[in-house]
């Protein structure tokens, strides 16, 4: 299972930053169409808003346990910068089997 974790942080690196690689070579690579973009659809606005919801209640849970276990969450946020797909593989694979 840890191996499946480790996987998952390599793809969750690799397939977020490959479509921005994508974008960045487009025509219009403005932060104003990246936002346009997101919430170009009733899907993609879908996706994006559970992603969302779904990080904060990640950060919630890290926040939680920094609190009541004295975790260190350093790692999980710095990770969280590139993105959720990598931080919450992330702690699973440090936490599987705790």
């Amino acid at each position: 299972m840890k191996k499946l974790f480790f996987v998952l942080c390599i793809l969750g690196i690799v397939l977020p930053y490959y479509q921005l690689f994508l974008f960045l070579n487009s025509s219009s690579p403005t932060f104003e169409y990246f936002i346009s973009e997101i919430y170009s659809s009733y899907p993609t606005s879908m996706i994006t808003w559970d992603i969302t919801i779904a990080y904060f209640s990640f950060l919630s849970f890290l926040i939680y346990k920094k609190i009541k276990n004295g975790l260190s969450i350093s790692k999980y946020i710095l990770a969280s910068l590139v993105g959720f797909s990598l931080a919450l593989p992330l702690y699973l694979y440090d936490n599987y089997d705790k």
